[in-house]
């Protein structure tokens, strides 16, 4: 055979194979992937001569001195469909074995299998930390059950001790969770809560490049002086002092080169255990473990954006004593942050009778932050605060900021003034303001130990680290899942507490939040906001007020005359009409195919008819025909129903 016949071949077979692939997806009626599809026409046209050609010989020889019969043309249209048949009966038994999307695609799989050896040595590294801390028998849930006060600080402290040396992730994780009282043991708190994340500052020349590509040119164009020795060192980032050209000192924050790929891959990790662990355990899917992982990697890839940071700083409100270092948003990028300097001291340096003031002035800010402005500051520690040289407090590394919107603000307010009042039904009405309503939640339960809560700790003097503990646990018990805003306030106050016993051994944490409760909160609570406040809803409210009374003598007069009905618009969603046209396409096809299966078997158990070849009578090709139409529509149905759960998640019922 020449090259020009092998050639018009080749394109002949394509050709076959193209046309087989779009009539197999046409008839069934759903879009495939197109190397699926034609490497199922591939094999249906590998398979068709040697299950076609014993057909193709029964018919005899067919040429021009030999036109075919009638009969030998259902003979060819059976075939045909019979041909086609065989890449729709490939496609739908693929879809129902290997989904769309289980498998991956040749460059997804390389890159796939990188990040595989890649998790792998981050697993191994992390497994050998594990281990050498003693955690390895909790790794494969074998640990021993500890009971005791000793072990739990035994297990604390080499859980803390893993995390820090894990890395920034994994530091990060251990400050989240050491705020975390209604999940972890006090002994775990208490240990997680040593954390810290100074380490060696990186050296000058990896720094510089840093700032010369964020900055645009080099360093010392940028800035008059500039410090290369840097004031603090953190996993994320280092501190350098620096002077602009106008004369003003300033702070230079800069992203530690290179922890991109780390924390991602980390964070990777974690997402994957946090999915494990939620699918696999039943306390997991109670605690939302996925959900907190999203949280947590969502929070640590906003604090290594500097620019998030900055935004923070604009957006939080200091003021009564508390101060913190504006941002010079000209100069400030993903990875560097510059912002003007503050001169003071560690808080730890405050001289004893200065501690009082201090707590009861970064109390005051931090509430009114939370209450009244809507943004706070979610890490309030002693490594986060100044001693300034004029006295007062500066608050430092706005990396993580929460935010409150105006009815979560409102329900806080009401929670504190209930508390203050130590009144348990408002404190219960405010607390399931703020967290979402379990359906089965026993309220008057929930309000007894609220007012046991009370009795408790809403007096002078308590332990606000304690009672922090058993609020955590009454939300706990009652199957409460805190939002993540209001979660983050827990995390804040909970961090606060800690700062304001360093500033102030003994503060009075609760009688200072009543007082600011009563100064604050209460004076919002006035004649004047009142009146103003009905007369917001009032101008609201009149335009249907307004057509209110028209509205109801209509109504009236409609029921008084037996004219009273009401209008119901079925199916008014375009939405709603695709899916129910969906459901009778699927059933008008279930029918057709099944009358058309039932037709052919009674044609084909029918003795006798018209002859229409050598061994086949006419009731039997006309079988044959319905049969194979039959299962072209049973294929397309269980194509649709296979592709079902992808093809209908916009109905508003799977919402």
């Amino acid at each position: 055979m020449d090259l020009p016949t092998q050639l018009l071949l080749s394109v002949f077979t394509l050709l076959m194979i193209i046309g087989l692939a779009t009539a197999a997806q046409r008839l069934l009626g759903v879009r495939f992937g197109r190397l699926r599809t034609f490497l199922a026409a591939l094999v249906a046209f590998g398979l068709a001569q040697p299950m076609l050609e014993p057909i193709l010989t029964s018919l005899g020889p067919i040429g021009r001195e030999n036109p075919p019969a009638a009969p030998a043309l259902g003979i060819l249209l059976l075939i045909v469909m019979s041909v086609v048949l065989i890449p729709m009966v490939i496609l739908v038994i693929a879809e129902a074995l290997v989904p769309p999307g289980s498998v991956p695609g040749p460059l997804e799989l390389i890159r796939s299998v990188r990040g595989r050896l890649s998790r792998a040595r981050r697993y191994s590294q992390i497994t050998r930390i594990a281990i050498k801390h003693g955690l390895g028998p909790y790794l494969r849930g074998r640990g021993e059950r500890l009971d005791d006060r000793p072990g739990k600080v035994r297990l604390a402290r080499s859980l803390r001790e893993a995390l820090d040396e894990g890395g920034v992730t994994f530091v990060k994780l251990g400050q989240v969770l050491s705020t975390r009282r209604d999940l972890l043991p006090a002994e775990f708190v208490e240990e997680l809560g040593r954390l810290q994340d100074q380490v060696a500052p990186a050296p000058w020349p990896e720094i510089e490049p840093v700032l010369a590509a964020e900055l645009g040119g080099p360093v010392d164009e940028a800035f008059a002086e500039f410090d290369r020795t840097p004031l603090a060192a953190a996993s994320i980032g280092q501190v350098h002092a620096a002077r602009l050209h106008s004369g003003e000192s300033v702070v230079v924050k800069v992203l530690r080169p290179g922890i991109w790929p780390v924390v991602s891959k980390d964070l990777d990790i974690v997402r994957r255990l946090a999915a494990t662990l939620e699918s696999r355990t039943r306390w997991g899917r109670s605690l939302g473990l996925r959900d907190l992982a999203d949280g947590f990697a969502a929070a640590i890839r906003e604090e290594l954006d500097f620019r998030v940071e900055a935004a923070n700083m604009a957006a939080v409100t200091a003021g009564g004593g508390v101060t913190y270092p504006a941002p010079i948003s000209a100069m400030c990028t993903e990875r560097v942050l510059v912002m003007r300097r503050l001169t003071g001291r560690p808080v730890t340096a405050a001289a004893p009778e200065q501690g009082p003031q201090l707590a009861r002035d970064l109390l005051d800010c931090l509430l009114r932050q939370i209450l009244i402005e809507g943004v706070f500051h979610a890490d309030p520690h002693p490594g986060n605060l100044m001693l300034l040289d004029d006295g007062t407090l500066g608050l430092l590394d706005f990396g993580a900021v929460g935010r409150l919107d105006d009815s979560v603000r409102s329900a806080l307010r009401r929670f504190l003034l209930a508390m203050n009042r130590q009144d348990p039904l408002g404190v219960t009405d405010a607390l399931l303001e703020v967290v979402p309503r379990p359906e089965d939640i026993d309220e008057a339960a929930l309000e007894r130990a609220l007012g046991q809560f009370m009795a408790r700790h809403v007096t002078a003097g308590m332990d606000s680290a304690q009672m922090f503990t058993d609020l955590f646990r009454i939300v706990s018990a009652y199957g409460l899942s805190i939002p993540p805003e209001v979660a983050a306030v827990f995390r804040a106050l909970a961090t606060l507490e800690g700062t304001l016993v360093r500033l102030s051994p003994g503060f009075d944490l609760i009688g200072e939040a009543r007082s600011f409760a009563g100064r604050h909160l209460a004076e919002r609570i006035t004649p004047e906001t009142i009146k103003e406040s009905a007369t917001q809803e009032l101008v609201a409210l009149l335009p249907m007020l307004r057509r209110l009374p028209r509205r109801v003598e209509r109504i009236a007069s409609a029921a008084e005359h037996g004219r009273f009905s009401m209008n119901v618009r079925l199916l008014a969603d375009d939405r709603d009409r695709r899916y129910v046209t969906g459901l009778l396409h699927q059933v008008l096809l279930t029918v057709l195919g099944a009358t058309a299966g039932v037709m052919a078997v009674i044609l084909l158990g029918t003795a006798g008819g018209p002859p229409a070849l050598a061994n086949t009578t006419l009731f039997q090709l006309i079988g044959y025909n319905l049969l194979v139409i039959a299962a072209i529509l049973v294929l397309r149905v269980l194509a649709l129903i296979f592709r079902r759960p992808r093809a209908s998640d916009d109905h508003p019922a799977r919402r």
